[in-house]
Order: C-alpha cells, then structure tokens, then sequence
C-alpha cells in the first residue's frame, strides 16, 4: 500500500510540474489569470512537500521554505513589491534544490525498480528546470538587464526566462534569448552540465539497480 502511496504521489506530482511548464505561455499575461498561475506554481510545491514528508529527516527545511515562499507570494499579491518578488524566486530556487538533492538521495538508494522510481527520475529533472528558472526569475528581479531577449518574441517576462531554463538544461539552446553577465553565463553553463550529467548518472543508476533486481530474483527463483 505504501509503494502504491508513494507512486500516486510521485505521478501527481509529475503531471503538475507538465501542467505548470504548458500553461505558463498561456497564463502569464493579465492581472486574473496571472493570479491563477501563481496558484498552479505552488501546486508543485505542495506536492512536493507532501513527498517529502514521506523521507521524513527532510521534512522541516523544505516546509519551512515551502512556507516562507507562500507567506511572501501572498504579501506580494497585495504590496506589488519587486523585491519581495525576487525574495519570492530565491526561496523557491533554494526550496526545489533542496527537494532535488532529497528525490536524488531516495533514487541512488534504490535496490529496484518500479513505476514510483520512473516517475521521480522525471519529476527529478522537470525540478531542475523549475528550481533554475526561479534562480534566473530572482536574478532578473535584483540584477536587471541580465537577460536579452530577441525582440521578435511577443511573450512575458517570466516565460522567457522559464523557456531558457528548459532550453539550457537539455543544451537545445536555440539562442532567441541569452545571458548577457558573465556570472550568469557560469550559471547557465552550470546547468547544462548538471542537465548532462544527471542524465548520465540517472540512467547508470536506474541499470544497476534493474541488474540487482533481476539478480535477486534469479537467485530467489533457484532457492
């Protein structure tokens, strides 16, 4: 029952990370309909609370920073405050980096596989892009001008920069919008080499513990 538990979470969680990244250029424009988009974003967040309450001895770091960046966002619904906005992104930013090394942990520690593991191994990566893309939003906020954007696209602000996340970490990098800071460079070079490697890493992990799965049940089966 608690496999089954976990995988439901697991798929939840999945489809909400899908949903927030395909309506993002549909949502990001207009005071309501921004209103509604902020409330898909944290979405995740919740989710991703609840799935680590189930790791259990990182439960309070990630509800206390899941907790923070709610308090923020709905101060800020009222205030209209940029830097509460960027205060927003950094929380989040350090929030799914911490839900990432978690959800890693729990897969390299692994000895078989089924669906649940699937679904973290994605929802793993789709993180990324989400806990980077908050990283450049609250760069964007505090350090203006860090980003060029090619003046034929015709979308939002925060589109973009979720669609240079996306674009940087699987190393697509179509260039219709760049880094123009040399910090921020380093960090967009960062995360195509953590998109990369985790690929990488993923897939060797996910084929031993497959290995070792077979292996016992071979060895179970001869006994």
């Amino acid at each position: 029952m608690t496999t089954q538990l976990q995988a439901r979470w697991d798929l939840l969680l999945l489809l909400s990370l899908v949903l927030l990244i395909l309506m993002y250029p549909v949502m990001d424009h207009g005071d309501i309909t921004r209103l509604l988009l902020g409330a898909l974003t944290f979405a995740p967040v919740i989710l991703v609370t609840i799935r680590m309450s189930q790791l259990k001895s990182w439960i309070w770091p990630t509800f206390l920073l899941m907790s923070g960046s709610v308090i923020v966002a709905a101060v800020n619904t009222f205030l209209r405050n940029p830097i509460l906005t960027g205060i927003k992104w950094a929380i989040l930013a350090v929030f799914f980096a911490l839900s990432v090394a978690a959800l890693f942990r729990y897969l390299q520690n692994s000895r078989a596989i089924r669906s649940e593991h699937l679904y973290t191994a994605i929802n793993i990566y789709l993180m990324m892009a989400v806990q980077w893309f908050a990283l450049y939003s609250a760069i964007d906020v505090f350090v203006p001008g860090s980003f060029h954007v090619s003046t034929s696209l015709a979308t939002d602000r925060q589109t973009e920069l979720l669609y240079f996340s996306l674009v940087t970490l699987s190393t697509l990098g179509t260039g219709n919008i760049v880094a123009l800071r040399a910090e921020v460079r380093m960090l967009a070079a960062l995360q195509a080499i953590a998109g990369v490697l985790y690929i990488a890493i993923t897939v060797a992990l996910l084929v031993s513990s497959y290995k070792q799965q077979s292996l016992s049940n071979e060895t179970v089966e001869d006994k």
